[in-house]
């Protein structure tokens, strides 16, 4: 008799409201999250094929768009913090670094299996860059995403069947760039021709789905802003460093960090150093880093008022 999963009210609540959590805060992406929540719905549910991945995503787009924030996020809100693996494709585009991926023996386990150990039973693989990977890290790729398994150093077998595993490119970036105004579907489905084209065909076809990132226009970068300043001020916040932000500071950082073609890496970091800096003259002047944050009449930087000045209790 087989056994049917039957998901509780908890898993049950927790897969419905998914997507709206990861779209509170990876903003301007609200049809690529909708497609990788479906297929993690899937995998939670227990829906997916056996002896594979649970599900494997290849995001495309622009840098700063939040292909890597997302991965990071859905795999925090599902397992918890420290459970993905990253791999930055870059560090392996030559034959000799093979060794460092996979390990030259029990003592030398490679950055996959130690990643996994410290991962646990799941979690999420991330391929960072994928096309500039060597050829033969790519043919290890096809096996962890055909089989679900990955042999490393001394003959150990992983198992990533319990996973979920994640490639991402800017392959397509340049066009993703020039249609502005143009239908998701529209412009999913030509870039997905374009990955078809560059990637090998072998690789392509493993994907469960192949998840297209738009670009971050004025309006979501401003949110991005304000979403910054906010963590910040959390961060802050735990140190005893509380304070209050006037409106004018997310126009600063705004103005600071705005990047047509480099999304909200810029963004994020004007927020951090603008604040930062403002934390760090006013404890350098005596102060105890409260009070309120406005932008200074310059407009190019943020001061903090102490409470007494800025008429708080």
């Amino acid at each position: 008799m087989v056994n049917v999963m039957v998901p509780d009210e908890h898993l049950r609540e927790k897969l419905r409201t998914l997507p709206p959590r990861l779209r509170e805060v990876v903003l301007g992406q609200d049809e690529a999250i909708a497609l990788v929540a479906t297929r993690l719905q899937h995998g939670e549910l227990g829906l997916t094929a056996p002896g594979r991945p649970k599900a494997s995503f290849l995001f495309l787009g622009p840098t700063g768009v939040g292909k890597t924030s997302l991965a990071r996020e859905f795999t925090s809100d599902l397992f918890g913090p420290g459970r993905i693996l990253e791999l930055d494709m870059s560090d392996y585009m030559t034959l000799d670094r093979l060794a460092l991926l996979l390990g030259t023996s029990d003592a030398d386990p490679g950055r996959i299996a130690q990643g996994y150990d410290a991962c646990g039973c799941r979690g999420t693989i991330l391929f960072d860059e994928i096309e500039k990977a060597h050829p033969r890290v790519l043919d290890i790729l096809l096996q962890l995403l055909d089989v679900g398994r990955l042999t490393v150093a001394g003959n150990r077998v992983l198992d990533f069947s319990p996973w979920y595993a994640v490639l991402t490119s800017n392959i397509g970036a340049q066009r993703i760039m020039a249609m502005r105004k143009s239908i998701y579907e529209t412009m999913r489905r030509l870039v997905r021709q374009d990955a078809q084209r560059e990637l090998r065909p072998e690789l392509f076809g493993r994907i469960t789905e192949a998840v297209v990132f738009n670009r971050l226009d004025y309006d979501t970068q401003g949110r991005v802003a304000a979403l910054v300043v906010r963590k910040e001020a959390r961060q802050q916040g735990e140190r005893g460093h509380t304070f209050a932000a006037d409106g004018g500071v997310v126009e600063t950082v705004i103005k600071q960090g705005y990047h047509d073609r480099l999304g909200a890496r810029p963004m994020r970091d004007a927020a951090e150093r603008l604040v930062r800096d403002a934390l760090t003259e006013d404890l350098l002047n005596g102060g105890r880093g409260t009070g309120r944050l406005r932008a200074h009449p310059t407009g190019t930087k943020l001061e903090l008022l102490p409470a007494a000045t800025a008429g708080l209790t």
